[in-house]
Parts: structure tokens; sequence; C-alpha cells
């Protein structure tokens, strides 16, 4: 009976993202930034605890395109504990890339030094990759860029649209041929890439997109040559395969990147490979958790006292607070923000929204002026200087014209 070849997969780690952060004092850098890499030290710990084989780490290195000096420093320590165990793959993913095709990724520089066991994933490509539990077929497609996979005379002239088209037809041939070359291999086989498939349930990553996004349908993934598919790029850890045969999985980011993933698990996948029979699991990391704190006061004589109850029933030490405050207009100077202030504290970090509710000012026949149209308004001003129902006909007629007439400059 053969042993299972271990997969460690993750993904879109983003260092360098610092919402929500304050400075960390020993390490001169963001407290958000050493959670990312407090994260992946997780994520390597436990590949290296259950003796992984091989690792993917399927795109989304950094927060931007030209990380600074310490972050890449970060980020390749990190890999390179891994990489001096197992082969490694690092694929390219937007964030990576470069807004120019000749332009090195941000993590070329792995393949440039030529580190060992490191596979740079920067174009579609494929091989036999030897684990110390038996070989495997991997093959990867980096994220896709128009200026890298079309060629620029044949596309010169088509509007955005067609390009679009041009270039998801591309990465479904660049898939296709990929496929077919994993049927000649009789061993476990990866594809790994880093891309949105439609019936993904997006997360934050729209928050961070970096330029316009191609889709590819599920169907051109779901394809049983592969054993299993390693996905990077959507946020929301997600099987979009739902449980079928080959996994198609998003592995999802590694912490919260903002309140739309207040929700949402955070972690990584581990995979046992077989040939026709591999399986996987989620495994959660500790990331640093979100909560947003409703409190309505509208009908509270102390506003801030009702605040400050809601709080109390909340632990919010260490975590990333949002304060959402529903309050009539007329009594925001009844709250304390310096109490209110001193109740969160304990956060890691909050901010507080108020969403103000005014009283309509001004009443006519018992109806806020607000919800009036301007013959409305005009209506009921001529009644109240009495003029006679026929002349309020006619200048309403008059005005009609005027409101509705489409002047041009």
């Amino acid at each position: 009976m053969s042993t299972p070849i271990r997969l460690l997969h993750f993904a879109d780690v983003h260092v360098g993202m610092e919402n929500y952060g304050r400075l960390d004092v020993d390490s001169g850098t963001s407290s958000r930034v050493r959670d990312f890499l407090n994260r992946m030290d997780e994520v390597i710990e436990y590949g290296l605890d259950n003796k992984a084989d091989i690792a993917i780490f399927a795109g989304d290195a950094f927060k931007t395109r030209d990380p600074n000096p310490t972050h890449q420093r970060e980020f390749a320590t990190r890999l390179k504990r891994l990489a001096d165990n197992m082969p490694l793959l690092l694929l390219v993913g937007n964030h990576d890339l470069p807004g120019m095709a000749s332009k090195a990724s941000s993590v070329d520089i792995f393949k440039a030094l030529d580190v060992p066991n490191v596979i740079v994933g920067n174009k579609p490509e494929s091989r036999v990759v030897d684990t110390r539990s038996g070989p495997v077929f991997l093959a990867w497609l980096p994220y896709p860029m128009r200026n890298r996979l079309l060629a620029h005379d044949q596309n010169r002239g088509k509007s955005l649209h067609d390009l679009d088209l041009a270039l998801q037809t591309a990465v479904v041939t660049i898939i296709n041929d990929l496929a077919g070359k994993a049927m000649k291999h009789d061993m476990p086989r990866i594809l790994s890439s880093h891309l949105s498939v439609s019936e993904a349930k997006l997360g934050s990553e729209r928050s961070v997109m970096l330029g316009k996004d191609v889709t590819i349908s599920k169907s051109v993934l779901d394809d049983q040559v592969w054993d299993y598919v390693a996905l990077g790029h959507i946020h929301k850890h997600q099987d979009v395969n739902l449980g079928s045969y080959p996994g198609i999985v998003y592995s999802g980011s590694l912490e919260r990147i903002d309140f739309g993933e207040e929700k949402e698990n955070k972690g990584f996948c581990w995979v046992e490979l077989e040939r026709e029979k591999s399986s996987w699991k989620f495994v959660r990391v500790n990331a640093r958790p979100f909560l947003t704190i409703r409190v309505d006061v509208r009908d509270h004589d102390d506003p801030t006292a009702a605040v400050l109850s809601n709080i109390s029933t909340h632990d919010i030490e260490g975590i990333v607070v949002r304060l959402m405050i529903k309050i009539k207009s007329q009594n925001t100077r009844m709250l304390r923000d310096k109490d209110i202030d001193d109740a969160l504290s304990d956060a890691h970090s909050y901010s507080i929204a108020k969403d103000v509710e005014y009283e309509a000012r001004t009443r006519i026949g018992g109806v806020a002026a607000e919800t009036l149209s301007a013959e409305e308004l005009l209506e009921h001003y001529l009644v109240d200087k009495g003029y006679t129902s026929e002349r309020i006909k006619t200048l309403l007629s008059a005005a009609n014209n005027i409101f509705h007439t489409d002047t041009k400059s």
C-alpha cells in the first residue's frame, strides 16, 4: 500500500497589510504586519511538524507590487524554512506582478538566486517533482495578465471586451494543455493557479484587487485528470467543487483584511495525495478576531450609558473592533467620547461610526418638507399666499415647464 504524499497548500499572505494596526515597538513594524507573519509561522510549523512532502504557496506574497526590503526579508526567511525541508512552488499572484511584462515580479528574486527546492511559477509550466514519499505531477498557471498571455500584434485595435474574451480563451487553452500533459503520468497530479472561478463566493479581495479580473468556469478545472486543484486569489476559503472529486480549493487568506471577512474562518489546507483518491482538510489558524458592535441609542435618555453597557457585554481584548452607534442628531452632544474611548481601550484597535438620524426641520401639512417635490413645495407656498385655484393652476403649469426644461450650457 502506497503512502500518501502530504501537501501543504496556502495562499494570499499579503505581507505589508497594515489595516487596523499600530506600531509594534519591538520590531518597528505595524502590528498587523506581525499578525500576517505570525500566521505564516503557524502554517510552516504545522507543515514541518506533520512532515509535509511538498508545499504550494498559491500567490500574493505581498500587499503591493513593490514591497519594502523588511517585508521581503521576513517573507523569504519563512519560505526558506519550508524549502530547506521540501519542494516549494512559489506561484506568482496579481499582487506580485509588475505593471509591465518586461519587469520582474516581487518573487522572481528566488529564481534569480536559484534557491534550492524553490520553483517560481511565473509562467504556465509543469514538471514531475520528486518528494520523499514519491513523485507528483505538478502543473501551474500564475495570475493571467493580458500583456503576458496575448500577442500584442494579434490583438491591436480590439475592444476591452474582446481582449477579455481572448484572455479567457487563452487561459482555458493553457489549462487544457496542462491536463493533456498530466494524463501521461501515472502518479498524483496537482494543478495550481491564482485566478477567479466564476462560481466562487467572493471575499474582500475586491478591496485590494489590482486591475480587472478575468474569470473562468469551474467546469474548466473539474477534470478528474487532477487529484487536487490548489487555488489562490479569493480570500474566502471554499471548495468550488462542493465536495466532488477533485477538490477545487481556495485555501483562503491567512488573516482578515477588513470587516467584510469578519465572520470568515482563516487557515490553510492539508492534502493527502494519491492517484484518484486524494483527500484534504482545512486547518484553521489563530487569525486576529474582528468584531462589529451595533448600538441603537435613539430612544435612550443617556446614550453614553447605553453604549458602555453594550460594550461591556463583549470581550474585546486584542480584537479589532468597529463600534456603530445609531443616534438622534439632538442627542449627539450627550455622547461622552472620552468614556467610550476608555471602554474600548483593551481592543487591539477600534473605530467609531455614528449613524445620525436628523429630524425634519420643516413640516408642511404634517409632511416633512424634504420628502416633497419642487412642484409640491411651490403649490403649498401658493396656497399659503392665498392665490385662487385657477391662478395656482396657471403658475404651476408655467413652473412645470421650467422645472423640466433640459438646459444646456
